[in-house]
């Protein structure tokens, strides 16, 4: 299914969880697996002065430490590159987005696959993962899926045998789910087709009343069979369900109970109208909360 994947890592314990994943996607499909990492960002313009991303420090970027670099990304995921594995490890410096991309154009993976960030395991959660920035930006531009792991729950990858599809039914929640049935298809496995009606919260002018609630609740069911359930047929095990709730919680919530084990998700859901809106968009909430991998499709 996937043939070239670009694993962007930072090479430290916060990449761990992503990089089983990188490894098994890899292996199990004889993929050819492009490590990416981004040595750090120049202190000014074209200086070969850099501060180094993985130990915060000043260094001196040149090709003998570019080298030494590649040399310790080699050791660290040392165990993962035996048994025949097609790799290549790129290491470069400047904006890790914007080198991300860069890569991504060069090589025209089928995959991008991103891990956490280099904090420390006692900080906030929205600065321990890539959602907010790096991913915010990658995912926006990519040209292929992008798959975030950013739990360590979400690193026991093996064989898929159910998929979760948050729709929101915008045009972009289309593609997603193109690629969520493709995915179904080539797995032979079942997929779920989940929207969250948002229901307000108790700041909110007026609350839904519970007949209020059921209404859209079979509104929205209807919806779902009108757009979806055609191409469905095409699988021999799907489900249809609909959940008020706060649209993240609720998505990450049916995925545990449907021991989902991935994700998949259109970047460009529509905002959410609460305080807790660090992250932007619904997918990118549910990324730092899934206990499975979550994949963000924008075209």
């Amino acid at each position: 299914m996937f043939k070239k994947i670009l694993f962007a890592t930072s090479a430290t314990r916060a990449s761990d969880h992503a990089a089983r994943v990188a490894f098994n996607i890899a292996r199990a499909n004889q993929a050819r697996l492009d490590i990416f990492h981004v040595l750090g960002v120049p202190s000014r313009g074209y200086s070969q002065v850099v501060v180094d991303i993985k130990t915060r420090e000043r260094v001196d970027v040149d090709d003998d430490y570019m080298a030494w670099v590649k040399e310790e990304i080699t050791t660290y995921y040392g165990d993962y590159l035996k048994n025949g594995l097609t790799y290549d490890i790129h290491v470069t410096v400047g904006h890790p987005a914007r080198e991300i991309l860069r890569r991504a154009r060069e090589t025209e993976p089928d995959l991008i696959l991103l891990g956490g960030s280099t904090e420390e395991e006692h900080d906030a959660v929205y600065r321990k993962t890539v959602a907010g920035t790096t991913l915010q930006k990658v995912a926006r531009s990519a040209k292929c899926p992008v798959m975030v792991v950013a739990r360590p729950a979400a690193s026991f990858w093996g064989g898929v045998s159910n998929i979760t599809f948050g729709t929101d039914f915008s045009k972009a929640s289309d593609k997603a789910f193109d690629f969520a049935l493709k995915t179904a298809q080539a797995l032979d496995c079942e997929l779920n087709v989940f929207h969250a009606l948002s229901v307000g919260s108790l700041s909110s002018d007026r609350l839904l009343s519970q007949d209020e609630i059921e209404q859209k609740i079979r509104e929205k069911m209807r919806r779902i069979r009108a757009r979806y359930e055609p191409q469905l047929k095409t699988l021999k095990h799907y489900n249809m369900e609909v959940w008020e709730g706060i649209p993240y919680m609720e998505i990450v919530k049916f995925a545990r109970e449907k021991h989902s084990d991935l994700i998949v998700m259109a970047h460009h859901s529509r905002k959410l109208k609460t305080d807790d809106n660090v992250f932007g968009s619904n997918v990118e909430q549910v990324i730092v909360r899934a206990g499975c991998p979550v994949i963000s499709i924008n075209r």
